[in-house]
């Protein structure tokens, strides 16, 4: 079974209006440029055969119309062509064209200073135009260990990442459950209530996989940034009101103060953007949730003055 390469794209961090950019990193370079700057990789694969990758940046002389992530245009959500960080599912079997087994490939991101309420972004994709879908899994895991453990004994080893912060299709599910377009995703920090220095890690986790597998094919990640934003909680309750809450088909979001809200998302509890709303300065916003399934979501709101978060229940 011959399958295309597996590539991850991070480009440009966003700004957030009055907070800080805590941490920032474009991979326009090369992999030695990536590990000087401190982030690290390895592949904990099982089985694992000599020469197996891990992650790089991707070479690419030229773009054709197989090239994953948009053929002939730009790779990557934000960024140059081979603005990627690369992996595949070659990362197991007992060769690079043989054997199945369980991928656990590692990439690593410097010591990062953060806090609760702090906010990791991303997005990612499926790299794939074909219609067949061999199920791919993301973990974004987190390590608060004063001296941070990297695996290093297999696959069932994750070192002192042992907070997972969000995972983009945990039961590996196929029928392109991983989505074939950019698709952003977010996590807020917890469980860190004082400043502290941690290690974030994207970890490709997937059972079966390998050339021979069931699962595993071409993912991407983009945009990596972490930020700290204004306290988004009282910034929310003293410029906006959310109202019906539950709702059942519109959400109207109001200012208080004639804030000009920009956009409007509301995410999933895993972190995944469900919608996406442009407002362009106004102080009223809609947001049509008819269609979303019943449950918890956030609602984000972007303004010349901050972003501010709150819950609402879908009913």
């Amino acid at each position: 079974m011959i399958r295309k390469l597996l590539f991850f794209s991070l480009g440009f961090a966003f700004t957030v209006a009055n907070g800080q950019n805590l941490f920032s990193f474009g991979f326009d370079g090369t992999t030695a440029n990536m590990l000087a700057a401190g982030w690290q990789v390895t592949n904990q694969s099982t089985p694992i055969y000599a020469g197996a990758p891990t992650w790089s940046i991707a070479s690419y002389a030229s773009a054709t119309s197989t090239t994953p992530f948009g053929g002939t245009s730009s790779a990557g959500q934000s960024g140059g062509f081979n603005s990627l960080a690369l992996v595949n599912y070659t990362s197991t079997g007992t060769s690079s064209t043989t054997g199945s087994g369980t991928i656990s490939n590692w990439l690593i991101t410097p010591s990062i200073n953060v806090v609760d309420g702090d906010v990791v972004t991303f997005w990612s994709r499926k790299g794939t135009s074909g219609t067949t879908d061999y199920p791919d899994r993301l973990e974004l895991r987190m390590s608060t260990a004063a001296s941070t453990v990297v695996p290093s004994t297999g696959a069932s080893d994750v070192g002192s990442f042992t907070t997972v912060a969000l995972t983009i299709n945990p039961t590996l599910a196929g029928g392109f459950i991983y989505p074939k377009v950019w698709t952003q995703y977010t996590y807020t920090v917890s469980g860190v209530p004082t400043p502290t220095d941690v290690k974030f890690a994207f970890r490709y986790f997937v059972t079966n996989g390998g050339p021979a597998g069931a699962n595993s094919d071409i993912i991407g990640i983009d945009t990596f940034s972490v930020d700290r934003t204004l306290s988004t909680q009282d910034f929310f309750a003293k410029n906006f009101t959310l109202y019906p809450n539950p709702a059942n088909n519109v959400l109207n979001l109001s200012s208080k103060s004639n804030t000009a809200i920009e956009t409007v998302q509301v995410l999933d509890l895993n972190g995944r953007v469900v919608k996406n709303t442009t407002v362009n300065g106004m102080t009223d916003a809609q947001v049509n949730v008819a269609d979303l399934n019943a449950g918890m979501y956030f609602v984000e709101v972007v303004t010349n003055e901050g972003k501010a978060t709150s819950k609402f229940m879908k009913n």
